[in-house]
């Protein structure tokens, strides 16, 4: 951002303010309800309750921002946004927007928690019952699914057979990895609920006959055994350098040698201030664990070394949590 001039700080200032009206409209359901047919305020009121001027002011500035269409009194969602803020919509990602609202309370304590008070609410970010883990999880496939063939082949898994996904989720991971190597098997290693939606994904694509599903807590439990390459994807953010050594550590275990572990996330420079969504994302992890960061590659090197690995490189530096680093087990 290229701050020169009183008016880009006032904007960096107001950004707060188009958000706030967004993930109001996200958490009132109104993308949802307003995409079959438009409704007027007073619809939209015997639907949801709440008073209607407020409503009124609020779907106006919807529609200023073009997440709405209004004509003749009446509002519905913009076509070209609703099949993914619907909750309808088979490429939904409205289970992570609410998400992201549930975060907005966390970081509006951020000021506290750097002066070394942080806010006493607490609240579990994760999904909070079986239908919203499942939307949630279907999200993620959502935004994931086209990074996936891309990460897949920055990889080169060609020579691999046997893949271990760690905290694989429903499954994008490995059904890109599998579809790039037809030869490969892969163990998907993840919490039990979520191993199950594993199931009905790689099922409805064909490939479950290839695929073992391991439930399991990677802080917990073991590793499968036998695998020549592990994919460790958007997890050590979360964790403790202790944490990390602890799971590379697991994931030495687990692979046959002369196998490779592979990681993506964000990889920092050594300064942290890029890349700029690491660095934001750092924020993130400050406020929501109780000891995540992003990590530079030196911190990556050094705790796979400690776990045993060897040839240890950054195989591709990335700006939105796509770096990946590559190390392999002698």
């Amino acid at each position: 951002m290229n701050i020169n001039s009183p008016e880009t700080i006032l904007t960096l200032a107001r950004n707060f303010m188009e958000c706030r009206i967004f993930l109001t409209g996200a958490e009132l359901n109104l993308f949802t309800l307003l995409t079959p047919a438009p409704l007027s305020v007073q619809d939209v009121a015997g639907r949801i309750g709440g008073d209607p001027r407020a409503l009124t002011i609020l779907l106006d500035a919807l529609a200023a921002m073009d997440l709405l269409v209004k004509r003749e009194e009446k509002y519905q969602s913009t076509p070209s946004a609703s099949p993914f803020l619907s909750a309808e919509g088979a490429d939904s990602v409205l289970p992570l927007i609410l998400h992201m609202a549930n975060l907005w309370h966390r970081w509006s304590g951020l000021t506290g928690t750097v002066q070394g008070s942080p806010s006493p609410q607490k609240a579990d970010l994760s999904p909070r019952d079986a239908d919203e883990l499942r939307a949630f999880i279907g999200a993620m496939h959502v935004i994931a699914a086209p990074l996936a063939s891309r990460i897949v082949s920055a990889i080169h898994p060609e020579s691999s057979r046997n893949l271990l996904d760690v905290g694989g989720g429903s499954g994008t991971y490995t059904l890109a990895f599998l579809r790039a190597v037809p030869a490969m098997k892969a163990t998907l290693f993840d919490r039990p609920e979520v191993t199950e939606m594993a199931r009905q994904r790689l099922s409805a694509a064909g490939v479950l006959d290839r695929v073992t599903l391991a439930p399991g807590d990677f802080y917990r439990d073991e590793l499968p055994h036998g695998h020549d390459l592990a994919f460790v994807s958007a997890i050590i953010h979360q964790n403790s350098p202790e944490h990390n050594l602890d799971l590379f550590m697991k994931v030495f275990r687990s692979l046959t040698p002369g196998g490779r572990i592979v990681i993506r996330d964000h990889v920092m420079e050594p300064d942290r201030t890029r890349p700029r969504d690491g660095a934001i994302f750092a924020v993130n992890m400050l406020l929501a664990t109780s000891a995540g960061k992003t990590y530079t590659y030196s911190e990556i090197e050094s705790s796979l070394g400690q776990a045993g690995f060897t040839a240890i490189r950054l195989l591709q530096r990335g700006q939105h949590m796509d770096a990946l680093v590559e190390a392999c087990k002698p």
